[in-house]
């Protein structure tokens, strides 16, 4: 009878076990292996990939980077869609104020896909945010020196594409705002008499900057300063270089000799 039961119990045991009942077993008490969850399906990875675009056209930023998120990780390798869906995840976290993440999937765009036409487009908007994180010219310039690198390896990557010429466009305005920052450090230090350090940082808007719009300005607080050092030699170049190069600069209230302004 014993036996008989010990077989009963057996079959029954084998049964649960062949139907999938029973508890599993523990992590590393059997060979049993745990069912693999399926992806999405091709039409669902489209349903989704449309609604994450009507979110984005939508400024639905929140769910846009949900459904983007989530759409990212069902595309297949080499689906063409994933370089806009980055780029999309890069403007949707920009509008939320997440900077730095947003210059990440932008960057991620231009790196992984280089060839893509959003390729170009992404680098320049990693230029442009760090662009906007520098606001404010007499702030840590590092963000914008990140910026105005950016702009340049997307000049010497994509050259002759519409995101290059922008990209120019971009660099004259960082170079503006670089030669102010410069001059404004020459004024501060010439109003503290420390007339050679003033120098310092005005020639570099000079010598770096010469298309700015505050070069002008910058030569002829150059004058002032090499007349309160008696640098009669270093005037007179100076000057010289005004009436050249900028003559407008050097009519009415000038700092230089009358003698070295002449006419035009």
């Amino acid at each position: 009878m014993n036996r008989i039961r010990s077989l009963v119990l057996a079959a029954g045991t084998l049964a649960i076990a062949g139907c999938g009942g029973g508890r599993a077993p523990e992590a590393g008490g059997g060979s049993a292996i745990a069912p693999q969850a399926e992806g999405a399906s091709a039409q669902e990875v489209d349903s989704l990939f449309r609604l994450a675009e009507s979110r984005v056209r939508h400024g639905k930023w929140g769910d846009a980077i949900k459904h983007l998120e989530r759409v990212l990780l069902e595309f297949a390798p080499g689906d063409s869609r994933i370089p806009r869906a980055r780029y999309f995840l890069g403007e949707a976290k920009l509008a939320l104020g997440t900077h730095l993440e947003a210059a990440r999937e932008f960057r991620r765009v231009s790196d992984e896909t280089p060839n893509d036409r959003l390729a170009p487009e992404a680098l320049l908007r990693v230029g442009d945010v760090y662009a906007e994180l520098w606001r404010r010219p007499e702030l840590d310039p590092s963000y914008g020196q990140t910026a105005l690198a950016t702009y340049q390896e997307l000049l010497n990557r994509y050259a002759n594409t519409p995101a290059a010429a922008r990209a120019q466009e971009r660099v004259d305005d960082l170079q503006e705002r670089f030669a102010y920052k410069e001059y404004r450090a020459g004024v501060f230090y010439f109003k503290l008499k420390a007339y050679d350090s003033a120098i310092l940082y005005l020639k570099d808007v000079v010598a770096t900057y010469p298309r700015a719009s505050v070069a002008p300005d910058a030569l002829l607080k150059l004058v002032e300063a090499y007349r309160r050092l008696n640098y009669q030699e270093d005037v007179k170049e100076t000057c010289d270089y005004l009436r050249r190069f900028h003559p407008n600069a050097v009519r009415g209230r000038s700092p230089c000799p009358a003698d070295t302004v002449g006419t035009s």
